[in-house]
């Protein structure tokens, strides 16, 4: 059982490039500026977010943002009307500024609010479910859910609506910017008991 833990967790956590052919060195000054124009009004001016509906981006990897407004700017893997409105004009310099910034910024810690979920959420994340050949959250995105800087995001604190919404999402296919399909095949293994669960969980780590 252990053996077959430790090839979930190799397995999903193949090394990958996510956002690293930076043009410059990330400026700071300028990356506060676009987020303060830009971003703030959803994301927050600090990165974290005023809203249930758009994500905290304070403490997230630079490397991931980066990749996450290439693929909106595409508008194939991840759409989205309003942040393809939002990448559009931004140059490959832009996102490696805000990135910076947003990264550079304290994230606050969130609360989990379901205690009666919590030991499901809990179990899933730290081990997975053998079973059903579901491999655990941990194992990727760190026992405290802080992430691997560049290929796995940081999920602490962040809103408990807005994973649930990108769980579904990634289940139904319609987000697709997971490299091999990493997280299409984990979330269409999980039940919507599962996704409320993980996502309350996930809201409480630090």
């Amino acid at each position: 059982m252990k053996g077959l833990a430790a090839l979930f967790a190799v397995a999903a956590c193949t090394p990958l490039a996510w956002g690293q052919s930076s043009p410059a060195k990330p400026d700071l000054a300028k990356g506060q500026a676009l987020a303060t124009q830009v971003c703030a009004a959803c994301h927050g001016a600090d990165g974290n977010s005023p809203s249930p509906a758009n994500p905290n981006l304070a403490g997230q990897g630079a490397g991931y943002i980066v990749h996450q407004l290439t693929s909106f700017k595409a508008n194939k893997d991840r759409k989205n009307p309003v942040m393809f409105a939002m990448a559009s004009p931004l140059s490959e310099q832009d996102m490696q500024n805000v990135a910076a910034y947003f990264s550079a910024q304290k994230p606050k810690e969130g609360v989990a609010r379901n205690k009666e979920m919590l030991p499901l959420g809990q179990k899933l994340y730290r081990g997975g479910d053998m079973t059903r050949s579901l491999p655990a959250c941990a194992a990727c995105h760190g026992a405290a859910g802080a992430g691997v800087p560049v290929p796995y995001p940081r999920i602490a604190g962040q809103y408990a609506e807005y994973t649930e919404v990108q769980l579904k999402a990634f289940r139904a296919g319609e987000r697709s910017n997971d490299p091999n399909s990493m997280m299409r095949d984990v979330a269409g293994k999980l039940r919507d008991a599962d996704i409320k669960a993980l996502a309350d969980y996930i809201t409480g780590l630090h």
